[in-house]
């Protein structure tokens, strides 16, 4: 190896710090570049004006690709279709043309696509049908009514979004979307359809017209169904269902970041498993378990985010996350759940769509006094109106009642949300539901240009780990299914030609260190540091609800930052006293970094707008600023510390 070139083990955070590497400043379009994405360290806004969304990232994302046959670990070696496994080494590399960390509904759909012209591995972190999408309840939107326009659909949008959304965005997604449901219905989802025989539509908060494509309460479950239904029986795909992604390999020529696949854990049989791929789509959904109470899966606990970020991808808008205001209040449930749930139960935004109406417990209906649209407005007004109820009453939570429908219909449009509420003494068609705000939904995320594409080479993004410019400063209802299919398909033409032009890393795998298992430490303190991670999990999202939750302000955000890496030293510190190495990996300790570095994201992002701005609300900062009406972005660090982190970046000379 020489001396140019070697492989290194950092991480863009310090070792027990809480404080990331950048500053804030105003950052001009013309000259946003890619070469100083990665040479400086920065947190940087930029104009609306100057830089649009798409003109910022898209263009400037096309960065000049260097052959790979300057290097000699390269080779144009191709698996064939029916040896789609093709291992080397020791069994536990596996090359693709595609690797897809994901299996909600943007994994999957591009992983349709993709599998016509190459090799796909599909990697998911629990069962396949785990994650956001299965449970997303109320539907799709999309313009397919005659009185509906693409127009207004933007205008709702961006309206929700406070208007920092990239406008080009929002017209390729509202104009794209039909096509893409469209294309689910062939593929043979089943959504409603009315009595007239065309599909039922509904309409959910800060929505001007019904365009909620749906199957009853169950949308993302009946499309997460058909999609890996299709997945099954393509002889292309291939499942890896309890495989972590631990991190992105990366190799560095020049200015230019590569993507080469990623390290996973096999969860099951404890084995390190290595994918090496043309291709890389990151799918790995959201960060909602950075707080105690979301409406995630388990499995969302800021992976994708943390792992690009790890990469050196450029981040954005983390300080936007949006909290569903009607999540199931269990302590209101007649029966107590025997046990705390993992995620709460969400009570979808068409509850109040269909006419559902929020009182507090004194009975008093109060959403007028907050915001004209009433129970339609958009959610971080809803789920701000109740938070100011419980303080100011002192509650644990509100209700939402439906009862005065028509139970056919309660029962019809909400089977589900029905049934979970009767386990536990609750008729919904006669009694209103208890419910509270949860983290539901990260705005922000990895930047993506039109594509999909990253600044890192070989990476793309789609779904709740994108931060496309679709969102803006708050998630229109019903739009994070409709962007995740939109984007799968939009990445689908540059990965095929990325992937075209690429050959496999074929080198000695020494140039990327092996994450291991902590086998070599004794049961007793693998034991002390599953549980003390434990206990520093609970703490971790004790702080975000408490400092940075739905009302915001600076001295508990830089409270916050103090306690988190007060928090993350300790954790730190106490691994290495218990004989940690920093090639050592475990699901929970891996989980655990990867919050801390979400959370500090969040942090960091909300401290530095400084302005109130849909799901981002400050009593100092407590109204809009126009002048503030640009995206954050963290770009990557130039100079990384070292601290426990299996992140793979290989130096090469171009």
């Amino acid at each position: 190896m020489s001396s140019n070139e070697k492989t290194a083990m950092t991480t863009v955070l310090p070792a027990g710090s809480g404080t990331l590497h950048y500053s804030v400043k105003i950052y001009k379009g013309q000259h946003f570049r890619r070469n100083s994405w990665v040479s400086v360290t920065a947190f940087k806004r930029c104009t609306q004006k100057d830089l649009s969304w798409s003109h910022g990232v898209s263009k400037s994302l096309k960065t000049q690709r260097y052959s790979f046959s300057h290097f000699p670990f390269y080779e144009s070696w191709k698996p064939s279709r029916t040896a789609v496994n093709s291992c080397l080494e020791d069994g536990s590399t596996k090359f693709f043309d595609f690797v897809v960390i994901g299996s909600g509904v943007a994994g999957l759909r591009y992983a349709l696509e993709v599998a016509k012209h190459g090799t796909v591995a599909v990697i998911t972190k629990a069962e396949p049908h785990e994650s956001n999408t299965n449970y997303a309840q109320g539907g799709v939107s999309a313009v397919l009514c005659p009185s509906d326009s693409v127009e207004s659909h933007m205008r709702d949008t961006i309206v929700a979004g406070a208007y920092l959304c990239d406008e080009e965005t929002v017209r390729v997604v509202c104009t794209e979307g039909p096509d893409r449901i469209r294309e689910l219905i062939a593929m043979g989802a089943s959504f409603d359809h009315g009595e007239d025989g065309n599909l039922h539509l509904a309409r959910e908060g800060g929505h001007s017209h019904h365009r909620i494509v749906h199957a009853a309460d169950m949308t993302g479950r009946e499309i997460e169904r058909a999609l890996l239904e299709a997945v099954v029986n393509d002889p292309n795909i291939s499942m890896f269902q309890h495989h972590f992604a631990i991190d992105l390999l990366t190799s560095q020529g020049g200015s230019e970041t590569v993507c080469h696949g990623v390290d996973t854990l096999n969860t099951e049989s404890l084995e390190v498993v290595r994918f090496i791929s043309k291709v890389t789509l990151l799918a790995s959904g959201g960060a909602g378990h950075i707080y105690p109470t979301t409406t995630n899966p388990p499995v969302a606990t800021g992976d994708g985010i943390a792992m690009a970020h790890r990469a050196e991808a450029v981040i954005s808008n983390m300080e936007f996350v949006q909290f569903h205001p009607t999540a199931l209040a269990d302590e209101g449930l007649p029966i107590k759940p025997e046990k705390s749930r993992e995620n709460a139960f969400l009570v979808t935004e068409a509850v109040r769509g269909d006419g559902g109406i929020l009182y507090n417990l004194a009975k008093e209906r109060f959403m007028p006094l907050y915001d004209e649209r009433e129970e339609l407005a958009p959610r971080d007004v809803v789920a701000r109106s109740i938070d100011d109820q419980l303080k100011k009453w002192n509650e644990k939570y509100v209700l939402l009642n439906i009862s005065h429908k028509p139970k056919e219909q309660i029962l019809a449009h909400f089977p589900n949300i029905a049934a979970e509420c009767l386990k536990y003494g609750l008729d919904i068609t006669s009694q209103p539901i208890p419910v509270v705000p949860a983290a539901h939904y990260m705005c922000g995320g990895v930047r993506a240009g039109l594509q999909g594409e990253t600044n890192v080479s070989g990476l793309y993004v789609a779904g709740e780990v994108a931060c496309t410019g679709l969102h803006g400063a708050n998630r229109l209802a019903s739009n994070s299914l409709l962007e995740a299919l939109v984007f799968a398909r939009r990445a689908v033409q540059p990965s095929i030609d990325h992937m075209s032009q690429s050959g496999f890393y074929v080198g000695p795998s020494s140039r990327w260190a092996r994450p291991v298992m902590p086998s070599s430490l004794p049961s007793s303190a693998m034991d002390d540091i599953l549980n003390v991670t434990e206990q520093m999990r609970k703490d971790l999202q004790s702080i975000m609800w408490e400092y940075v939750g739905i009302v915001r302000s600076t001295r508990r955000l830089e409270s916050a930052e103090k306690k988190i890496h007060e928090l993350e030293t300790q954790w730190e510190k106490f691994l290495f006293q218990q004989g940690w190495e920093p090639t050592m990996v475990a699901l929970e300790a891996c989980e655990m970094r990867n919050l801390f570095c979400c959370a500090k994201l969040v942090v960091s992002s909300a401290l530095a707008r400084h302005e109130s701005r849909g799901l981002h609300y400050t009593i100092d900062f407590p109204h809009v600023e126009e002048s503030m009406r640009l995206p954050t972005i963290i770009l990557p660090c130039s100079t990384v510390s070292t601290t426990w982190s299996s992140r793979q970046l290989h130096k090469q000379p171009v």
